[in-house]
């Protein structure tokens, strides 16, 4: 049981994040009629769908917004714990796109990898990179975000809680202690 929480990010600072970040995006995408967002879930999905919505505030564009469901990808289905599968949305080809997978937090990487194998079910993008909120460290594969919110070193029995209000109902992110 965590003894201490910590506000790591604000409902302002995650905003404010997310601007950074859909900035970051269209400078390293060039060609954004050929951006594709993809969210990992759960909280992928709605940080693509802010991302997108920020993109197109800035940049007058419409991204498309994807969500994939990585569990029978996974090669540790052994030991996290089990949810119900959430549906794969990719109404659309990736074959020649550029797609950013889009993650809440990335720790150990298994999850990406899982996400890198499921993405080719849905064509051949020309480039994928890899957006996180947060950084908290600990990889055990050669796996780091093109676009990072927040780097947080954490201990390996800490935890980070992100919290969207799409799911959760308010904007936060926490680290327990």
């Amino acid at each position: 049981m965590p003894n201490q929480v910590v506000e790591i990010l604000s409902a302002e600072e995650i905003r404010r994040t997310l601007t950074r970040l859909a900035s970051q995006v269209i400078e390293k995408s060039g060609d954004l009629s050929q951006l594709v967002l993809v969210g990992i879930y759960t909280r992928g999905v709605p940080l693509a769908h802010l991302l997108a919505s920020q993109i197109e505030m800035l940049e007058k564009i419409k991204v498309a917004v994807g969500a994939i469901d990585v569990t029978f990808y996974r090669d540790d289905l052994d030991r996290i714990k089990t949810r119900t599968p959430a549906k794969t949305k990719i109404p659309f080809d990736l074959t020649g796109k550029t797609v950013v997978l889009v993650d809440d937090v990335i720790y150990k990487g298994r999850t990406i990898r899982a996400a890198l194998n499921a993405v080719t079910e849905y064509g051949r993008p020309s480039v994928i990179r890899l957006l996180a909120l947060v950084d908290r460290g600990h990889r055990e594969l050669p796996i780091h975000p093109d676009y990072t919110g927040k780097k947080l070193p954490t201990a390996s029995e800490e935890q980070v809680k992100v919290y969207l209000q799409e799911v959760d109902g308010r904007d936060r992110v926490e680290l327990l202690k």
